[in-house]
């Protein structure tokens, strides 16, 4: 049947059934990632440091990536955080607190060879990872 002169309405109807068929359109109106997600949707969040955890990178590659395990302020959710660049996980204690964000990985899934990781470190104790790490500032001592 085409689509004629009077089929407007016809043509609505069909569009409103298969939008179903996208997998971004079911998650974008169900809110599948707020409900998911352990961030609820923001981009950043704010957590403590459990523990320091080293992670086996996936195949063919063989290194110990530094990681470290997180509970989230806003809800008490549990998430293991990258720690991007040299000697990056030498300034990250237990206790401190960090703030993380998403590693960039597939439709917000892990990145690279990084199995379970969704997120990175980028703070520590409000002193950005970045500048620890290339030594222009010191990290404040806790007392």
């Amino acid at each position: 049947m085409g689509n004629g002169l009077f089929a407007g309405k016809k043509c609505l109807g069909k569009r409103k059934k298969y939008r179903w068929s996208d997998p971004s359109y079911i998650r974008r109106v169900l809110h599948s990632k707020e409900k998911t997600d352990p961030l609820s949707g923001a981009p950043q969040g704010k957590g403590i440091v459990l523990e320091k955890v080293e992670i086996e990178a996936r195949q063919p590659n063989s290194a110990m990536r530094k990681s470290v395990k997180i509970q989230l302020v806003k809800n008490g959710k549990k998430v293991t955080a990258f720690a991007p660049r040299n000697r990056a996980i030498t300034f990250i204690d237990e206790h401190d607190e960090v703030e993380i964000e998403g590693i960039n990985g597939r439709k917000g899934g892990s990145y690279g060879d990084l199995p379970g990781v969704r997120y990175r470190v980028y703070k520590v104790n409000n002193i950005s990872l970045n500048e620890l790490v290339h030594h222009r500032k010191e990290k404040p001592q806790r007392k």
